[in-house]
């Protein structure tokens, strides 16, 4: 996670040596501290020695593919952000990098400024936040303790990513109202793109997978509109 006391560390995986270097100038160029690694081995590795607080993942390496690389890093660490950089844009590879794990998804060609916008996204979404005085948010039988990062349904342990956690948070904390789509992607996700507008719903299909296993459906869904938590009797 991004500490505010220190510059956030970017490990960049990307094997075309032109590329790599205009990501690695300009992210140094922006205050953070990079790394690079060309190869999924390289990356896991890198990953591990360094700790970084995001990944710019490619999809398409020497050595195998993203999606993997994606999946030992997320086994290793819950916290790290990934956002994955490919030229893969069809939308069933976008859902599926989102599917795994990915905070975001960027395809080639892109401009610096964005990927620099996104990353910043991304570590405002990820990064943990000052202690609140009430640190426990609740609704029924949900709780959102914001000091541990935990979140808990009658009693049991629901295990979220980065981007759910916070999707989850602002529903919490609009509680009783319906929150639009374009709220929750600039409170959220802090941009609005067209490829960016299919996202809530990926992500609200992700936290009604993993809280409706513990109780009743929570969230609701008021077609056209947004999405909101249910009033409760």
């Amino acid at each position: 996670m991004e500490n505010p006391e220190r510059p956030a560390t970017v490990l960049i995986v990307e094997d075309e040596p032109g590329i790599a270097d205009i990501l690695r100038i300009t992210l140094k160029y922006h205050g953070f501290t990079v790394h690079t690694a060309a190869t999924g081995r390289q990356a896991v590795a890198a990953a591990r020695e360094h700790r970084p607080d995001l990944v710019l993942l490619d999809v398409m390496l020497p050595d195998g593919n993203g999606w993997e690389v994606c999946r030992t890093l997320r086994a290793e660490s819950d916290d790290l952000a990934v956002i994955f950089v490919t030229a893969r844009d069809a939308p069933r590879d976008v859902v599926g990098g989102l599917a795994l794990g990915g905070d975001d998804y960027i395809t080639k060609p892109f401009g610096v400024d964005e990927v620099v916008a996104r990353v910043h996204a991304v570590l405002r979404r990820t990064r943990r936040e000052t202690e609140p005085a009430d640190p426990v948010l609740r609704h029924g039988d949900l709780e959102m303790d914001e000091t541990t990062y935990t979140v808990r349904r009658a009693g049991e342990p629901v295990d979220l990513t980065p981007t759910e956690y916070n999707l989850l948070r602002h529903l919490l904390r609009n509680a009783g109202r319906i929150v639009t789509k374009e709220q929750l992607l600039q409170h959220v996700w802090q941009y609005d793109t067209v490829v960016e507008s299919t996202v809530v719903e990926t992500y609200i299909s992700y936290l009604r997978r993993k809280l409706d296993r513990l109780g009743p459906p929570l969230i609701e869904t008021r077609r056209g509109i947004g999405y909101g938590l249910r009033a409760l009797a």
